[in-house]
């Protein structure tokens, strides 16, 4: 019998794209069941490898250019372009991967001070995408180095934000506490006619106990203290941005997110229509640093990620095709449950009754609450104590050799039960 194996996975940050990630498993798989039938699904949450993955996977291309880097350096970065004919009919739609310009790989480990670091290239590859012609723009959030609420997307797209000097504000959020003023008569006029779509973690909020800074804040490089400067500025953002921004915009018409979801392992939380959106806590509202509150701030729909970058994919077909399903992310710990695609995947396949594997560059605390979505094992991919830097360049060979083990722990397993089956008094 032959078996049908749906390898999902996420890529490895600073390390293998989803792409090679699959391909890594497959190796593996390979090794232990030569004739298995592999579907190669690798996916993506917005973060590292968006643009890339969804242009191949619409007959897109990807456009290079030079944006504002995280630390104010230009950086090579790209956009990718959708659709206006050939393989993929409909509007000219552009992917912005935040991650390609402002994400956290692109900050220098001895500049890693979220309080410093802006979205500035974000903005800056938007009206680059406008320029194309595209009138529809999906930004992918995840990967970020930043944590400025997307006020630097927003002056390079026009916006002046001011102190109560009327001085420029420098970037990034350590400056956002001393905001005064947003004065958008500078905003590029063409975003009135854009659509433009944030694929978001609907978990991540801006403020609050869970607000970003809070969560995120010191995996970027933030000291308590800093921490607790970015959550007062991030207040003060969202709260000039409702008094500045946010009249101006129609939004009877847009759906918002629900309001902020309560902690746990629970399904993310449902678009709902006619409620204002609160930039304080709305779901999404955090993603990226808070470049989801600039965001939505001047128009744009903050969307499920998976509901929108999933699209076209199949993937719940495909993964009830599947007997077992191998998913693979860098990290599994307390916040897989809450929108990685681990989970993402094993909710799809528990809906079909498919066993899922997870493997995992690192296990941390709360990795275990991944069965409550439907993870029937996980594994770390580390068969020895190594450096960072030596996982990283062997990442490629110690998912494979970890997917090996696994199945070969699998069919002892399966044979085992055989053999006890074998042997079983008869009724």
């Amino acid at each position: 019998m032959t078996h049908r194996i749906a390898i999902a996975p996420s890529g490895f940050k600073e390390s293998l794209s989803a792409a090679r990630v699959a391909e890594a498993i497959a190796v593996g798989v390979r090794r232990v069941i030569p004739d298995a039938d592999l579907d190669l699904i690798p996916l993506v949450d917005g973060g590292e490898g968006t643009a890339e993955a969804l242009a191949l996977a619409g007959g897109g291309r990807l456009v290079p250019c030079t944006a504002t880097g995280p630390v104010g350096d230009p950086v090579p970065s790209h956009f990718a372009l959708l659709g206006g004919g050939g393989t993929t009919p409909g509007p000219l739609t552009a992917v912005v991967e935040m991650a390609a310009v402002a994400g956290l790989a692109l900050v220098p480990p001895g500049l890693r001070h979220p309080g410093a670091t802006t979205t500035y290239g974000v903005g800056e590859l938007i009206r680059a995408a406008l320029d194309t012609g595209a009138r529809r723009i999906l930004i992918g959030c995840g990967d970020s180095g930043t944590s400025d609420g997307g006020a630097g997307a927003l002056q390079a797209l026009g916006a002046r934000l001011t102190d109560r000097h009327g001085r420029e504000l420098r970037r990034g959020g350590g400056a956002l506490h001393e905001l005064e003023h947003i004065d958008p008569a500078g905003l590029d006029r063409r975003l009135a006619g854009a659509e433009l779509l944030v694929a978001c973690n609907p978990y991540n909020v801006l403020c609050g106990k869970r607000g970003v800074a809070r969560v995120f804040g010191p995996q970027k490089g933030a000291t308590p203290a800093e921490v607790e400067l970015l959550s007062a500025g991030l207040e003060r953002w969202a709260a000039v941005l409702t008094r500045d921004l946010l009249p101006a915009l129609n939004r009877d018409h847009a759906p918002a997110f629900a309001p902020e979801p309560e902690p746990g392992p629970g399904p993310a939380p449902a678009l709902a229509t006619g409620v204002p959106l609160d930039l304080r806590t709305a779901p999404g509202t955090g993603a990226s640093g808070g470049l989801g509150a600039g965001l939505a701030a001047v128009g744009a729909r903050l969307c499920p990620r998976y509901d929108v970058l999933l699209d076209g994919l199949d993937l719940d077909a495909r993964l009830a095709r599947a007997d077992f399903v191998i998913t693979a992310e860098g990290a599994l710990d307390h916040q897989t449950v809450r929108g990685k695609i681990p989970a993402e995947v094993a909710r799809r396949a528990q809906a079909s009754g498919v066993p899922v594997l997870v493997l995992a560059g690192t296990i941390g605390p709360g990795a275990q609450d991944v069965r409550s979505v439907g993870v029937d094992a996980y594994s770390a991919i580390l068969p020895a104590p190594m450096t960072l830097v030596e996982a990283i360049g062997r990442s490629g060979e110690l998912l494979a050799d970890a997917t090996e083990r696994a199945l070969r722990i699998m069919a002892l397993g399966s044979r085992l039960g055989e053999r006890a089956g074998r042997y079983a008094p008869s009724a």
